[in-house]
């Protein structure tokens, strides 16, 4: 099973042009940033076929307003070193619902009662999700 979603993997990615696949990476490591602050159910949707505003959705929760802004720090902070830098931040300091956007992805990092009264997932049920 691992072998075959592997191989859907690579072919998405062969297909994928070389800036793409870039974002695709830079998202994944937003992704893989909150799972090392200990996120709780992050999740990475693809909206290019619903949106044009942005291709990604990176969604997690935390469990305290603390380490939601850990988890906001880790992602930006190791974007900043790829040169990659957010276009606008909101909610930091209250920490409820952390919006990093990037453009052509916007990380939400929510506490978990934020997450579930937002229920970005359902209001974006028909996204492809994109397995990190």
């Amino acid at each position: 099973m691992t072998t075959v979603v592997e191989e859907k993997i690579e072919q998405q990615t062969s297909v994928m042009s070389l800036e793409d696949q870039a974002i695709l990476e830079h998202v994944k490591l937003a992704a893989g940033c909150a799972e090392e602050k200990k996120a709780l159910d992050v999740m990475v949707l693809r909206l290019s076929a619903l949106t044009e505003f942005t291709d990604y959705f990176v969604i997690c929760s935390g469990s305290s307003t603390r380490q939601t802004q850990a988890i906001a720090d880790e992602i930006t902070d190791q974007l900043k070193k790829l040169k990659v830098r957010p276009l606008h931040t909101e909610g930091y300091n209250n920490g409820e619902w952390i919006l990093i956007d990037y453009g052509i992805f916007v990380v939400h990092v929510f506490t978990e009662q934020s997450r579930q009264f937002y229920d970005l997932e359902r209001l974006w049920r028909d996204a492809e999700r994109v397995d990190v």
